[in-house]
C-alpha cells in the first residue's frame, strides 16, 4: 500500500511537536517489520478476536502480535510494550444519493485491511469502512490516523509498513496449506464446448490410458485425462496437461473432490491450483450438481425427495432439513482447504472433560504464563482453540429481522458464527511434510500427531491423553517349538478389521457388481450403489483371531520359523478410539477405501478380550536377538513388500516403510518399526528411498541426492545395528566416523569414550519421550511404566467421524457427537442436530467407559 493513499488528509489533534515529544521515550521500542517478520493484524494470539471483532485489535509495534481488548493489558503487564497500533472494520450504512439510492462503495483509504468481507450484507446498502489508530499504554492515549505530518518518521514507516504486510499464513512455497488460492483469470470468459458430453457420477478413467485415479475432468470439452506428479502429489501419465498443450483448453477440475463447498481446480495457462467462482455452473455443463446436497439441507419437495444412498448425501443427512445449533460447545470450525480432517479430531477431542479442564479450565494460568511469542505455543493454541469451541462466544444465533434494521441504521456489529483455526493450524503442522500442505490427510494419522504433542508439551499434573492410552499384550508362539513370547506396548488406538467374507448381502453384492461392469463397458450410468453389510461382531471375531507372523525368527530354532501372534487388551482405557481400517493398498500401490455397512453397537463389551499373559503349561523362547547380516552388495537385497504393506496400514508413508525394511535387512516389521521410530524426526523420512551403488555411501541427510563426500554420513545399515544396541543415532554415527566406517572398532569406540554416551543421555531422553506418545510403540519395562488408566471393558457410544471419498487422498470428513442426549452433526462451520446419524458408516469412533 502506498504510503500516500493510507496517510492523506486528517485533522491533527495536537501539534508536530507534542506528538513528537509525546512518543519520545517509546521510540526504542517501536520497529519496522522486515522481510521473515510475522505480523498478526487479523487475528488475537489468545483469542479469535479480530479488527471486526466489537473491540478491534491492538497490534504491538515493536513484537507485531495481535491482541484483542480482553487479553491486550496482560500482553502490556508482561513485556512492559507501551505502543499499539489499534485496527477496526466497521459496516456502515452508505450515504444515500440525490436520486435516493445509495452512493457507490469508493474504493480508497476507507478499506484497507487485508480480511475477508461478510457475504450476508447486501453491499448495495452497505460499506466498510477501516479505522487504525496508535493506542499508548497504560493511559489509553490514542492518536488518530493518518497523522503524517506530525508523528515521527519512524512510527509513520513503521505503521504503515505494518498495514501493508501480508498475512504470516502466506508463504512462497506454493505447496504450502498457507498459501491462498486465486480466482483464475479464465474463470469468468471460460468457453465450454456444447459436445453433449455427461460426466457419471463415478466409474471414471482416463481416455488414453484408462488409468483410474488422480483424474481431471476439462471444463471446456469434458474430456476425463489422467494428471501427473504435479499439483496433489498422486502420481499419472500427464495426458490431462498433453491435451492442454493441444488444445489450449486452461481450466481442469479433479474428479473426487467436488463437494458443494467446492472443488480442487487447476490452471494448466497459469500453472497453479486456482479458484473457480463459477465451478457450480462449469460442472453443470457437463449434468454435474455439486449444490444437490446443499439444497436439500434447505428442504425439497416430497416429489423431489429421493433415496438417498451415496455416502456423501447419508453422511451429510442431505435431504433432510437440519436445525442449526447455536451456543457454548456448538461452534463450527471454518475449512482452510482439505483442513475438515483436523477440524472434525479437534471437535471430538474437544467434547472430551478431561480435555475440557486440561485446556479450556486452566486458561487463565496458561495464557498468564505463556512464553512470550504464544502463537509458537501449544498448551497457549489448544486453550485458545477449546475456549473458542466452548464458551459460545462466536456461535451465537441470528438476530431477529427488527433489530437487525435497528442496527443497520447505525452500525453493522457482525455475529461470529465460527472461528478459523488458521493460527493453530499452522503451528500444530510446523515441519511436518503433510498436514503443512493442502492435501487431504488421514483424520485417524492426525489424531496420533496431536496426541504426541499433547504428550511432549504437558499441561499439569495430569495429561489429558493419559484417557486414550492402554496396554496392548501381543502373544508371539513358534509353531514349531510351541514356545510363546509375551510382549506389551502402548496403543491409543483400536483398530478394527474390515471382515468383508462376512457380508450378509453376498448375493445382492455380486448382481450389482456385474451390472455395474455392463454399465461400465456400454457407457452407460452405474446401477444404484449396492454396500457391504459386515456385522460388527465378525469384525471383532477378526480383530481376536491368530495372525501369521511373517519371516518370524525363532529364538528357540536359532532360525526362520512359521510363527502366529494374538493381541490382547492388558488394560482397558477411559475412551476407547476405535478404527475400521476401510483403507487398503490396490496393486497399484494406491490407497483405496472399502465402501461398507458395519452395525457398529451404542453399548459394547470387550471384557472377554482382557490378556491373561503367561498361562500354566506354556514355555517362553528364550531371549536371543536374531543375527544382523549386512549383505556385500546393497542393491543384492530384496525388500519385503509384506512387511512394506504392515507398516504402511499403520499410517506411515509409503517411502519411509521402504527404507526401514531395506536398511534393517528385512529382518521382519517389528525390527523395522523400531528404525522408523528412531528416524521419524528427520527431514527426509518420507524421501523415497535410494539404494547405494555397490561400495558407496548411504547418506540419510536431507543433501544426499546421491553424491559422495568426505562429508556424507556413515553407511545407513551399520548405524541401524548400533542403535538396534540401545546406542543414541549421533553417536553412533560419530564413532563410524572416527573408526573410518569399521563396525567392530566403532562398537569398541563408543566403549571407550562412556563420557560421551552420557553428553547424549538428554537428548535419548527426549527421544524417548517422543518415542512413548507414538501408537505402537513398546512399553517400558521399568517398574513405573506408562501412566493408564485401566478398568472396565464395557463402554457406550458418543462420537463418530465419518470420510467421503474414494480414499485419504482426496474426499471431506464429517463429526458426528452426542451432546445432552441428542446427536449433533458438525460438518465444518455447518453445527446441527442430527436427524438420522449414519453410526454404520463411520470411519473412527469414541467411545467412553460406563462406571461399573
Amino acid at each position: 500500500m502506498q504510503r500516500a493513499a493510507l496517510f492523506s488528509g486528517g485533522d491533527a489533534q495536537m501539534a508536530a511537536g507534542d506528538l513528537g515529544e509525546l512518543l519520545v521515550p517509546y521510540m526504542p521500542t517501536i520497529r519496522v517489520p522486515k522481510s521473515g517478520d510475522r505480523v498478526y493484524k487479523t487475528e488475537c494470539a489468545f483469542s479469535y478476536d479480530s479488527p471486526d471483532s466489537e473491540g478491534g485489535l491492538y497490534v504491538c509495534m515493536n513484537t507485531f502480535l495481535g491482541f484483542g481488548r480482553e487479553h491486550i493489558e496482560r500482553h502490556y503487564r508482561k513485556t512492559g510494550q507501551c505502543v499499539y497500533l489499534h485496527l477496526k472494520r466497521r459496516v456502515i450504512e452508505k450515504v444515500p444519493g440525490a436520486s435516493g439510492g445509495a452512493l457507490p462503495k469508493r474504493r480508497n483509504a476507507k478499506l484497507f485491511l487485508d480480511l475477508e468481507t461478510n457475504s450476508d450484507l447486501n453491499n448495495d446498502d452497505f460499506e466498510y469502512e477501516d479505522e487504525a489508530k496508535l493506542v499508548i499504554f497504560p493511559d489509553h492515549y490514542e492518536i488518530s490516523l493518518p497523522n503524517i505530518e506530525e508523528l515521527p518518521a519512524l512510527v509513520t514507516i513503521a505503521c504503515d509498513a505494518l498495514l501493508s504486510a501480508k498475512s504470516p499464513y502466506r508463504k512462497q512455497d506454493p505447496d504450502s496449506w498457507e498459501e491462498e488460492l486465486q480466482a483464475s483469470k479464465h474463470a469468468k470468459t471460460l468457453v465450454q464446448l456444447d459436445n453433449g458430453v455427461r460426466i457419471p457420477p463415478s466409474g471414471w478413467k482416463c481416455s488414453k490410458c484408462d488409468l483410474r485415479e488422480n483424474l481431471w475432468l476439462n471444463l471446456t470439452d469434458g474430456s476425463v485425462l489422467c494428471g501427473k506428479w504435479f499439483f496433489d502429489g498422486s502420481g499419472g501419465n500427464g495426458h490431462a496437461i498433453e491435451h492442454y498443450k493441444e488444445t489450449g483448453y486452461p481450466l481442469a477440475v479433479k474428479l473426487g473432490t467436488i463437494t458443494p463447498d467446492g472443488a480442487d481446480v487447476y490452471s494448466f495457462d497459469e500453472e497453479e491450483p486456482v479458484l473457480d467462482p463459477h465451478i457450480a455452473k462449469h460442472l453443470a455443463h457437463f449434468g454435474i450438481d455439486m449444490l444437490q446436497m446443499q439444497v436439500a439441507e434447505n428442504g425439497l419437495r416430497d416429489n423431489d425427495i429421493k433415496p438417498r444412498v451415496s455416502e456423501w448425501e447419508v453422511i451429510q443427512e442431505a435431504g433432510v432439513k437440519l436445525k442449526p445449533m447455536y451456543g457454548p460447545g456448538y461452534t463450527g470450525m471454518k475449512n482452510l482447504g482439505n483442513s475438515c480432517y483436523l477440524n472434525a479430531v479437534m471437535q471430538a477431542i474437544f467434547s472430551i472433560p478431561e480435555f475440557q479442564r486440561a485446556y479450556v479450565g486452566s486458561l487463565p494460568r496458561i495464557f498468564d504464563y505463556s512464553p512470550l511469542d504464544p502463537t509458537q505455543d501449544f498448551n497457549t493454541q489448544m486453550a485458545k482453540l477449546g475456549h473458542g469451541l466452548l464458551s459460545g462466544q462466536y456461535s451465537k444465533p441470528p438476530m431477529k429481522s427488527e433489530l437487525i434494521e435497528q442496527v443497520m441504521k447505525e452500525e453493522h456489529k457482525p455475529q461470529h458464527n465460527g472461528i478459523s483455526p488458521q493460527m493453530f493450524k499452522a503451528f500444530i503442522s510446523k515441519g511436518h511434510p503433510e498436514f503443512s500442505s493442502t492435501r487431504q490427510q488421514d483424520a485417524q494419522e492426525f489424531f496420533l500427531h496431536l496426541i504426541n504433542l499433547v504428550e511432549r508439551n504437558p499441561v499439569g499434573s495430569e495429561n489429558p491423553s493419559d484417557v486414550f492410552r492402554f496396554l496392548v499384550e501381543e502373544r508371539t508362539q513358534c509353531c514349531q517349538s510351541r514356545k510363546v513370547r509375551y510382549t506389551e506396548r502402548v496403543d491409543y488406538i483400536m483398530q478394527l478389521p474390515v471382515a468383508m467374507e462376512a457380508a450378509t448381502n453376498k448375493d445382492e453384492l455380486i448382481a450389482y457388481e456385474l451390472k455395474r461392469r455392463e454399465a461400465e463397458a456400454a457407457r452407460r450410468p452405474p446401477p444404484e450403489l449396492v454396500r457391504a453389510k459386515i456385522p460388527f461382531s465378525a469384525c471383532l471375531q477378526a480383530f481376536s483371531e491368530p495372525s501369521n507372523v511373517e519371516d518370524f525368527w525363532s529364538s528357540a530354532l536359532q532360525a526362520k520359523s512359521a510363527g502366529v501372534k494374538t493381541s490382547r487388551f492388558a488394560s482397558f482405557p477411559e475412551y476407547l478410539v476405535v478404527q475400521i481400517k476401510k483403507f487398503t493398498f490396490g496393486l497399484d500401490w494406491i490407497p483405496k477405501k472399502l465402501d461398507v455397512s458395519i452395525d457398529m453397537p451404542d453399548f459394547l463389551d470387550i471384557n472377554h478380550l482382557r490378556a491373561r499373559g503367561l498361562q500354566p503349561g506354556e514355555e517362553e523362547l528364550p531371549d536371543i536377538a536374531p543375527p544382523i547380516i549386512i549383505p556385500d552388495d546393497p542393491k543384492a537385497l530384496d525388500i519385503d513388500e509384506s512387511s512394506v504393506m504392515q507398516l504402511a496400514e499403520m499410517g506411515f508413508p509409503l517411502e519411509a516403510c521402504r527404507k526401514a525394511v531395506y536398511y534393517t535387512g528385512n529382518l521382519g516389521a517389528e525390527v523395522a518399526f523400531n528404525w522408523i521410530i528412531a528416524h521419524m524426526e528427520e527431514p527426509d523420512f518420507a524421501e523415497p528411498l535410494v539404494i547405494p551403488a555397490f561400495g558407496e555411501v548411504a547418506s540419510s541427510g536431507a543433501d544426499g541426492f546421491g553424491a559422495v563426500g568426505l562429508d556424507n554420513q556413515p553407511p545407513e545399515e551399520m548405524v541401524a545395528i548400533i542403535i538396534s544396541m540401545g546406542f543414541q543415532r549421533d553417536l553412533a554415527i560419530q564413532a563410524l566416523k572416527a573408526t573410518n566406517n569399521n563396525l567392530e572398532r566403532a562398537l569398541e569406540w563408543i566403549f571407550s569414550h562412556p563420557e560421551l554416551e552420557e553428553e547424549v543421555e538428554p537428548a535419548l531422553d527426549m527421544m524417548n519421550m517422543v518415542n512413548n506418545a507414538n501408537a505402537n510403540i513398546l512399553a517400558e519395562t521399568g517398574s513405573e511404566g506408562p501412566r493408564i488408566k485401566d478398568g472396565s471393558g464395557r463402554y457406550e457410544l458418543f462420537g463418530f467421524i465419518s470420510h467421503m471419498g474414494t480414499s485419504t487422498m482426496s474426499g471431506h470428513y464429517v463429526c458426528h457427537l452426542k451432546k445432552e442426549g441428542r446427536w449433533v452433526i458438525y460438518n465444518d462451520l455447518r453445527v446441527c442436530a442430527s436427524e438420522r446419524p449414519p453410526k454404520d458408516l463411520g470411519y473412527i469412533y469414541f467411545y467412553h467407559r460406563i462406571s461399573s
